[in-house]
C-alpha cells in the first residue's frame, strides 16, 4: 500500500494523525499565488498554462507541507471545452452565455479531451514534481452544479434560473446532465491515468434542491460518473462533496460508492458518524473559524478531530479558504491537527 496518507484513508485506514489539506489551498491568500497570477491576462489562461498551473499547485505544498495537492484548475473548464464561452470577472465570478434548448441539442463532445489536454499535462507534471509522500487530487464539477452555470450564466444564492429550467424543460435538462456525465467521466479518467491518486467531484449547489430533484440531478449523475470511471479504472478513488445537502450525506455515500464524503461546516457529528459507516469523512472546519484564528480555531479543530478521527477521516474545511485568511492561521491549524492523536 502507498505511504500517501490521504490514499490510506480513502482505502479505509484510520490514522492517529489525519491527513490534512484545504479546499482552494492554491489561491489568493498566498502572496506567491498573487504574484504568479499577474503573469497571465485571465484566470482561464492560468488554468490552461501547464507550467504556471503546476507552480501554483505546488506553492501551498512548499509552504505548508499539506498531505495532498489538488490540481489547480476550475470546474468551468468543462463547459469551456464544450464550446461555451466562459469568462471570469474580477470581484464578481464566472460568467457564461446562458444556454437555450436548441443549444443543448447541438452540444458537441468530440473534442473536449483535446481542449483539456493542457490540464491533463499539468496533472502529469505534478505527479513527477510533487514529493513522493504527497497525494495528488484531480477534480471536476458535478453535472448539476456545472449545468446550473451553463443554464443561468452565473451563480446565485438559490440557482433559481437553473431550477426553473429543470422544471419547465426536464427532457432538455436531462440531456444536458447526461452529456456532462459522459464528458466528466472521460475527463476524470484522463486525470487518473496522468497520475492523480484520487479525484473529487464538487457539487457546490447540491443544497438548493428538493429531495426528489436532489436524487435525480445530484446523486444519480455522480453515481453514474463513478461507475463509468471504475468500469475503465476499477481502483479509482473518489471524494464527493454535495455541499449543503447535509440531510442526504449518508445516502449519498451509499448510493454513489465514493471513498469519502466532504462535509460542509453545518454537518453535525451524528451526520458524519453515519457517513463513516460507509465511507471516510472529509471536513469540516468553518472557513470563518480559520479566518478568526486564536482560541476559537483551536477549539474547533479539537472538536472536529475528536469527533471523527477514530474512523477514516481527512481534515479539511467545510468549503474553500477565504482570500483574506492570514497565513499564520493556516500554520496554527496545521500545528494543531498534527499534534492530535485521537484514533
Amino acid at each position: 500500500m502507498t505511504g500517501r496518507k490521504l490514499v490510506r484513508v480513502l482505502e479505509g485506514e484510520s490514522l492517529a494523525i489525519p491527513p490534512v489539506w484545504i479546499m482552494r489551498q492554491a489561491g489568493r491568500y498566498l502572496p506567491e499565488y498573487r504574484e504568479t497570477r499577474t503573469k497571465v491576462a485571465g484566470f482561464l489562461d492560468l488554468c490552461y498554462d501547464p507550467k504556471l498551473a503546476e507552480e501554483v499547485t505546488l506553492q501551498p505544498i512548499r509552504r505548508f507541507g499539506f498531505d495532498a495537492a489538488i490540481l489547480f484548475s476550475d470546474i468551468l473548464v468543462v463547459p469551456d471545452a464544450l464550446g461555451r464561452k466562459v469568462k471570469f470577472i474580477e470581484g464578481e465570478g464566472p460568467r457564461l452565455d446562458p444556454m437555450t434548448i436548441a443549444e443543448i441539442a447541438k452540444l458537441e463532445t468530440g473534442k473536449h479531451i483535446q481542449h483539456l489536454e493542457p490540464v491533463i499535462e499539468t496533472v502529469w507534471r505534478l505527479r513527477h514534481s510533487l514529493p513522493t509522500e504527497t497525494a495528488l487530487i484531480g477534480f471536476c464539477g458535478a453535472p448539476w452544479t456545472v449545468a446550473t452555470y451553463m443554464i443561468a450564466g452565473e451563480g446565485s444564492a438559490d440557482q433559481k434560473q437553473a431550477r426553473l429550467f429543470a422544471y419547465r424543460e426536464p427532457k432538455a435538462f436531462a440531456r444536458l446532465i447526461e452529456t456532462l456525465v459522459v464528458v466528466s467521466a472521460e475527463y476524470l479518467i484522463a486525470q487518473l491515468r496522468a497520475g492523480a491518486d484520487a479525484v473529487m467531484v464538487f457539487d457546490s449547489w447540491a443544497g438548493v434542491l428538493t429531495p426528489s430533484d436532489y436524487a435525480r440531478w445530484c446523486e444519480l449523475p455522480v453515481r453514474q460518473i463513478v461507475e463509468k470511471v471504475r468500469s475503465e479504472l476499477p481502483g479509482a478513488r473518489f471524494i464527493g462533496f454535495p455541499r449543503g445537502a447535509t440531510a442526504h450525506y449518508e445516502r449519498f455515500a451509499i448510493a454513489t460508492r465514493v471513498n469519502a464524503v466532504g462535509l460542509d461546516w453545518t454537518a453535525t457529528a451524528e451526520i458524519g458518524w453515519a457517513v463513516q459507516q460507509h465511507a471516510a469523512v472529509q471536513g469540516n472546519l468553518d472557513p470563518l473559524a480559520l479566518l478568526a484564528g486564536g482560541v476559537a480555531l483551536d477549539a474547533e479543530i479539537e472538536r472536529i478531530v475528536g469527533e471523527f478521527a477514530s474512523k477514516p477521516f481527512v481534515f479539511n474545511l467545510g468549503h474553500g479558504i477565504l482570500p483574506e485568511t492570514p497565513i499564520a492561521n493556516v500554520e496554527q491549524m496545521l500545528r494543531r491537527v498534527r499534534k492530535s492523536n485521537h484514533a
